[in-house]
């Protein structure tokens, strides 16, 4: 099954990560169902940002938060990789929960892809998801 992003959001995205080529940015993916409503910004305030990302607990917290509340609900994040890979590392798939998560990952040449956290695929973590843009 294919998710859907608005190409005002996935520019938005590919945006940061060509800001940011020497750290890591980060993100929340926010929506219902299959598509992603808008891509939140958040700090990465991990020790390292050069190769690692940890989200901002606080806009994490206010994110689910507002899900509660009716808003849209936390469909996972977006990070970069600033070598350019756009898999996930052995060091995503130990971060990772097995939840179905939606994890998208980009690089600083604009070029992104969508994997789900789950039980098996990429070191035996991650299953790459298709996903649309849309003009509208």
């Amino acid at each position: 099954m294919a998710v859907h992003i608005s190409r005002v959001e996935w520019e938005t995205i590919r945006a940061r990560a060509v800001e940011g080529p020497g750290r890591e940015i980060c993100g929340l993916l926010l929506g219902q169902g299959g598509r992603i409503v808008e891509a939140r910004e958040a700090a990465n305030v991990a020790d390292e940002p050069a190769s690692r990302f940890e989200i901002d607990p606080a806009v994490l917290l206010a994110a689910h938060r507002e899900a509660r509340s009716g808003g849209a609900q936390v469909l996972g994040h977006y990070h970069s990789h600033p070598g350019g890979d756009v898999s996930p590392s052995a060091c995503d798939a130990d971060m990772a929960c097995p939840d179905g998560a939606l994890w998208l990952i980009c690089a600083p040449d604009g070029r992104m892809a969508l994997w789900r956290a789950g039980h098996n695929g990429l070191h035996g973590r991650f299953v790459a998801v298709e996903l649309t843009v849309e003009d509208a």
